[in-house]
């Protein structure tokens, strides 16, 4: 299980880094976009299958979910109703939820960003749902084509999302850290006279297509 220091850590990386450091895996499709780009986002995954425009399993879920949990949800990318708004926003908040990943849409947005609570989705919807089927919470599940398992940190910002698997999260810092000192030092390059193509070896390419 991952520490609160490793999570504060992956949340401060960003998701960018996280992405790119693991391998460029995990990274969630770009139609999943917070509400307020201001917002980050790093926890373990609360995994929620539910059906289309029904919000029964929310309600369950907000009962089952712990302190620091990301409620990651399949509602299976339906756009037509907005399944979370304010009141589950304040009893996830009043149970220390870190945040909301959705996929499908979300209502009362801008409460949501006045509560100042995480959430990322694919849109968002007025209409309304339903509260009468079942569903499952901590179990596998699929967003575009990301599997996400209960217990993997979501990272989340203005860039996007990205999954750590949970048993990757030590690895996945230490390359994160490395790709973000590597970075710094181009930076530096840069601001001395270097050139991107000669920092990423990429003048033997140019050459090969008449781009000198």
């Amino acid at each position: 299980m991952a520490t609160s220091e490793q999570i504060t850590q992956l949340r401060d990386l960003g998701a960018a880094t996280v992405y790119e450091a693991q391998g460029a895996k995990g990274a969630l499709d770009h139609g999943m976009k917070p509400i307020d780009p201001t917002m980050r986002l790093a926890g373990p995954a609360f995994t929620v299958d539910c059906r289309p425009a029904d919000n029964l399993m929310l309600h369950y879920a907000v009962q089952k979910a712990k302190p620091g949990d990301v409620l990651v949800v399949d509602a299976k990318g339906f756009m037509e109703a907005g399944p979370w708004g304010d009141v589950l926003t304040i009893q996830a908040q009043k149970i220390g939820v870190a945040g909301l990943v959705i996929n499908g849409c979300v209502r009362d947005a801008n409460l949501i960003i006045e509560l100042g609570f995480p959430v990322f989705c694919r849109g968002l919807s007025i209409k309304g749902t339903g509260k009468n089927q079942p569903g499952k919470i901590n179990v596998p599940i699929t967003i575009g084509d990301v599997l996400i398992h209960p217990g993997d940190i979501i990272v989340g910002d203005r860039d996007g999302l990205a999954v750590v698997p949970k048993d990757e999260v030590e690895s996945a810092i230490a390359s994160s850290l490395a790709r973000e000192e590597k970075e710094a030092g181009q930076r530096r390059a840069i601001e001395e006279g270097a050139m991107t193509a000669d920092l990423l070896n990429l003048t033997d390419t140019l050459k090969r297509f008449g781009l000198v």
